[in-house]
């Protein structure tokens, strides 16, 4: 039995495409179209892009100042559950981010990384205040803290401009240090 070449061809080529084009059909509108209109729907969210892979899911926000961080995620989680279903949601936040904040987080950093590491929470709100008492500078910084079972949200804002940061409850062990 003799194969003819050009039947051969389409018939894989036809295969390829309905295989491969309606895997990208079914990620685009069944996955991340509606887990787009769940994210976009959410109050403070300027803009978004998803990014969806076997292990994870990974949302590029931009959010207005004073967006609660927290809510977002538990908004999302519940409402894409069947979308995320066993893949591990991540967040990366667009900074819009002023020397002013910078600075103040810079200066808050070493409290709130001691607060983590002891696994004393509520001393980040309390840290951040203090700060706040301490230079008058600040003195217009908002500072919010809130917590979930995973993270840490902790948002500053100036009104204009706003900074959020994601800690870690869980932190990576390390193993061997990189600078020893």
């Amino acid at each position: 039995m003799k194969l003819r070449l050009v039947p051969v061809l389409i018939t894989s080529l036809l295969s390829a495409t309905l295989l491969f084009g309606g895997f990208f059909l079914y990620r685009q509108f069944a996955l991340q179209e509606p887990l787009q209109k769940i994210v976009s729907g959410y109050e403070g969210v300027n803009n978004s892009h998803i990014s969806i892979n076997r292990d994870e899911v990974t949302l590029k926000l931009d959010l207005q100042p004073g967006t609660n961080l927290r809510d977002l995620v538990s908004y999302v989680s519940k409402e894409g559950k069947s979308v995320i279903e066993g893949r591990k949601l991540k967040l990366d936040v667009d900074q819009n981010s002023s020397e002013l904040l910078d600075d103040y987080w810079d200066k808050a950093m070493f409290s709130v990384a001691e607060a983590m590491e002891s696994r004393k929470y509520t001393l980040i709100p309390t840290e951040l205040d203090r700060l706040k008492e301490q230079h008058s500078e600040y003195k217009n910084v908002i500072a919010s803290t809130e917590i979930d079972d995973n993270n840490v949200y902790v948002s500053l804002s100036n009104g204009k401009e706003s900074k959020f940061i994601i800690l870690p409850r869980k932190p990576a062990t390390l193993g061997v240090w990189n600078n020893a």
